[in-house]
Parts: structure tokens; sequence; C-alpha cells
């Protein structure tokens, strides 16, 4: 993600303002769901973004943490990035719609490294649709773990 601009108050990967309403309702939604061991507003380390950590549970030992951290923008850009830290490397996945350079508006850059650029796509208009599809995936995920 590129840098935080002060002077406006947005994130220059969008050009439009954070929405921290949005994100509010994000936060209250998930910090009823079991499967987040811990929510960060605004942390230090990303003052635009919405940090939710998962219950460990969900991994094997070899996973020491894993996380999504959301921004969205009030213009309806958005960019959930799941993260997980691993004994000896990480997984990074990124769902994205905002003007671009290298993709359509709406992308995605997969898993395992994020690469720019990534692929094409599209996402549900809907934010919750957004959230939902985002998650589903996370969850596919975490089951991949124990079935092999």
């Amino acid at each position: 993600m590129t840098g935080w601009d002060e002077s406006s108050g947005s994130h220059s990967v969008s050009g439009a303002p954070v929405d921290f309403d949005r994100l509010d309702v994000i936060r209250n939604r998930f910090a009823t769901d079991e499967r987040f061991d811990q929510i960060v507003d605004r942390p230090e380390f990303a003052p635009e973004r919405l940090v939710c950590v998962y219950d460990t549970r969900f991994y094997p030992s070899s996973v020491q943490n894993a996380r999504v951290e959301i921004v969205w923008f009030e213009n309806g850009d958005f960019s959930p990035h799941y993260h997980e830290d691993h004994i000896e490397r990480t997984f990074d996945h990124r769902w994205d719609r905002h003007p671009s350079e290298h993709n359509a508006r709406d992308h995605i850059h997969p898993g395992p490294d994020a690469p720019t650029p990534g692929d094409d796509s599209s996402h549900p208009s809907d934010w919750r649709d957004v959230l939902s599809m985002a998650l589903v995936e996370i969850e596919a995920r975490q089951r991949a773990f124990w079935e092999g």
C-alpha cells in the first residue's frame, strides 16, 4: 500500500478520505466474533486501518499469528489485507478496489506473496458482501491447514 497523506486525511491509494464510520461498524460486528482474539482501531503502524487478529486455534503451531487489516474509503474503495506470520515465511493476500496503473479497479493480489501486478477480478458492490467474500476465502485457507 502507498503512504498516508496527512494533509488531505486520505490514503493515496484511493485519493478519498478513509471511511472511519464504516470501520467503526466493522469493528463493532467483529468485536463479538469469536474467531478474533483482538481488534485494534487505528494502530500506530497503520492509523487508517482496523486490524483484526485471529485466534491461533485456527492454525497449526507453525503459524505464529494471523490478521486481516481493513481500510475502507468514503468513495467505496477498499483494501482488506490478510497476513500470516509463519516461523520461516509470511503469507499475504489482498482484495482491492481502487484506481490502479497495474490492474483494473477491482483486483486481487493473491497469496502467498500478494504480487503487483495482481489479478483483475470483480468484487460485490455491497461492502458486507466484500467482507463476507474475504472471510470465506480466509476460512477455506484455515481449513486447508487441517485437511492434508
